[in-house]
């Protein structure tokens, strides 16, 4: 079984988002390192070569191994940012349905500028998926 690509690093983050956020993107970057260190208790670290995560969970893997992966995180992906987080739970539909001009597959949340979104139902969704997460996965 190949090793996993997205582990913790010792990366810059700084030189991540330099090297990939534009100049409106690296001012939301920056916004989105505070609000996650605040809502998580967690300092941010890279996982793999692109995440920007906060905290961990271990998850059991059909090899009976187990995998790890960040709580929850971010990343610049092309002209959308992504915020990595579990909405799943009615609830939490009805949250998305309040965030703003977002679009979210899985366990991604993207969306163009911090602004478009409300920040307080993103932290109530960041909440319930680090909630779910650790439910499932103690």
């Amino acid at each position: 079984m190949a090793e996993a690509k997205t582990k913790p690093s010792g990366a810059s983050i700084e030189e991540y988002l330099a090297s990939r956020a534009s100049g409106e993107q690296l001012v939301d970057c920056q916004a989105l390192l505070a609000f996650l260190q605040r809502v998580t208790g967690q300092a941010p670290r890279m996982w793999g070569p692109s995440i920007v995560g906060f905290g961990s969970y271990r998850y059991p893997l059909a090899s009976g191994k187990l995998g790890e992966s960040c709580a929850t995180g971010f990343a610049v992906r092309g002209k959308e940012l992504v915020v990595y987080l579990v909405a799943e739970a009615p609830d939490q539909s009805s949250l998305l349905a309040k965030l703003g001009k977002h679009k979210f597959g899985k366990a991604c949340l993207y969306f163009r500028r911090l602004a478009d979104l409300d920040q307080k139902v993103l932290e109530k969704l960041v909440l319930g998926s680090l909630t779910e997460l650790k439910r499932r996965y103690g």
